[in-house]
């Protein structure tokens, strides 16, 4: 996976189950995109990190990375298990949750040769607008 010529933000966390591992990359997450100048929506985002993080962490590695990026008020957030060869469980019943989140785009999961990523595209409200004001037209 690339990301070029957009801002982008990575962290890790321990592949441990329990509520304060997605807490973390929740708030992580929430914080990143506030400092772009977003106002995503908590529940929303909270929703989709939590699916993407708990299909990261059951593949059984010892950390899952996260991964941000955005690009005209669109959000692409990917986990990383960092377990290759993990076992493919259901991912299509995942998908399909995350695709029912409000402001979610599209979403899916593949192989990478260091484990799987699963990834979600998350429509976020800018909170001022990433472009110049047009002119008033002159009287």
């Amino acid at each position: 996976m690339q990301i070029r010529n957009r801002r982008a933000s990575t962290f890790s966390v321990p592949a441990e189950t329990g509520a304060w591992v997605t807490a973390t990359a929740v708030r992580r997450v929430t914080e990143t995109l506030r400092d772009w100048g977003y106002r995503p929506d908590g529940d929303s985002v909270a929703a989709v990190v939590t699916l993407l993080v708990g299909s990261a962490v059951a593949d059984g590695g010892r950390r899952v990375s996260v991964h941000v990026a955005d690009e005209a008020a669109v959000a692409a957030i990917a986990v990383l298990s960092h377990r290759p060869g993990a076992p493919a469980d259901d991912q299509a019943a995942v998908l399909r949750r995350i695709g029912t989140i409000d402001g979610v785009l599209s979403c899916g999961t593949d192989a990478a040769p260091d484990g799987r990523r699963v990834w979600a595209l998350l429509d976020v409200d800018p909170t001022a607008s990433p472009r110049p004001a047009s002119a008033a037209p002159a009287p």
